[in-house]
């Protein structure tokens, strides 16, 4: 066979191999286009939400001291003793290290500006955040605080903690779990399809509903001797929320 028709007869194979691989190509793509629009066609998802309102079992004040006096060294000196008194109380009271932290500290100049910026004196400024677990005395925090010398009493916040939100978890997950359940059987019911099982699942969490106190103290020392201060949790709600995808057929 001479060499020319050789390589007509390998050339034509070339080209018919590179259509056919094309074919195949086109023919895997549309497969799976066609699997993929089939799986999206093929599932639903519902969002499944469950709450419960319980008894906060954490407290956050604060508790401060604020001096003025003519120097800074002054207001800083009388701040800082009133302060190492507060903390005292505080701890004889039974409170831990590591529930009281300081939040803010400053001396700084407080001025006249009715003529002119004039320097009148100076302002120290100290307090400390209170985070405890014993909601039961937190009257007698306030009322021994403000007794050694606190005169500045920040907005009570009450909250769930970590370990009691780790205790409903498990009831909330069932719940919201549940109620994802039902709203897909009954979207499923409407379009004639039926859920046969579950592709993916997301799940979130959160606690709210924070309790605000705020502390008068105008009010308190013209109320002195009629009883301690009343400060009630209240309820908090901790809830969870699941996002759920389903298999339909």
């Amino acid at each position: 066979m001479p060499q020319e028709d050789k390589n007509d007869k390998f050339y034509y194979s070339i080209i018919a191999l590179s259509i056919v691989l094309v074919l195949m190509s086109a023919s895997i793509y549309a497969i799976s286009q066609n699997g993929s629009e089939k799986d999206a066609e093929s599932t639903i998802s519902m969002s499944g939400y469950a709450e419960q309102k319980v008894v906060p079992d954490t407290a956050t004040l604060r508790i401060g001291v604020v001096i003025q006096s003519a120097t800074a060294k002054e207001a800083a000196d009388e701040n800082a003793a009133l302060m190492s008194a507060v903390i005292a109380e505080l701890k004889a009271m039974g409170l831990q290290d590591r529930e009281i932290q300081t939040s803010y500290v400053s001396v700084y100049p407080v001025y006249n500006y009715d003529k002119e910026q004039i320097i009148t004196g100076y302002s120290a400024s100290n307090s400390v955040q209170i985070t405890t677990t014993k909601l039961n005395n937190l009257s007698e925090i306030i009322d021994r605080s403000t007794a050694a010398g606190a005169n500045e009493i920040g907005s009570i916040s009450f909250s769930v903690s970590n370990d009691m939100q780790k205790q409903l978890r498990e009831d909330l997950m069932s719940e919201a779990v549940a109620d994802a359940s039902s709203k897909a059987a009954t979207l499923a019911k409407s379009l004639g399809v039926e859920v046969i099982g579950v592709q993916t699942s997301s799940i979130s969490e959160s606690s709210g509903s924070r309790v605000y106190y705020e502390y008068d103290m105008a009010t308190a020392e013209k109320d002195m001797g009629a009883g301690s201060t009343p400060v009630q949790p209240g309820e908090s709600t901790v809830s969870m929320s699941v996002q759920v995808t389903y298999y339909i057929e």
